[in-house]
């Protein structure tokens, strides 16, 4: 092996080493983020799992939905308590500055609001159910 070989290789291990020290520090940066994400939430996705709000609400949704013939499912995904109910979802969502309830329609996030966990969580499932039929109803005086 000639030296301008050894040396173009010498150059390349020099590289290919620096671009891997440039990768792990940018996986450790996100790891970093990740985590300190985790700990802001935390204390949120506590109280969303151990509330009497949250008790209510599942209460709540599957009275609401039997008496608007709807099977409202409930899932738990990570720190977000999920229904669904037709083409309809609501989640909630534990933040760093809070929980926020979202609806989504059709996959389509259409309303997020800050949740106050001592409010009433009957009024948040019919705002939610009946929103849907309010929408459509007015679709349907339109058209």
């Amino acid at each position: 092996m000639s030296f301008l070989d050894n040396l173009e290789n010498n150059l390349k291990s020099l590289e290919s080493q620096e671009e891997g020290r440039e990768a792990r520090d940018r996986q450790q940066r996100a790891r970093e983020s990740e985590r300190a994400q985790a700990q802001a939430i935390a204390p949120f996705a506590e109280q969303l799992k151990n509330s009497a709000f949250t008790a209510g609400v599942l209460t709540h949704a599957a009275r609401v939905g039997h008496s608007l013939r709807t099977k409202v499912h409930v899932a738990w995904l990570g720190n977000t308590l999920r229904l669904e109910a037709r083409d309809r979802r609501l989640e909630l969502r534990p933040t760093a500055t809070g929980v926020v309830a979202v609806s989504i329609e059709n996959g389509n996030e259409t309303a997020g609001k800050p949740l106050d966990l001592s409010g009433n969580p009957e009024q948040l499932i019919r705002e939610w159910l009946s929103g849907g039929r309010q929408q459509r109803e007015s679709d349907g005086q339109q058209g």
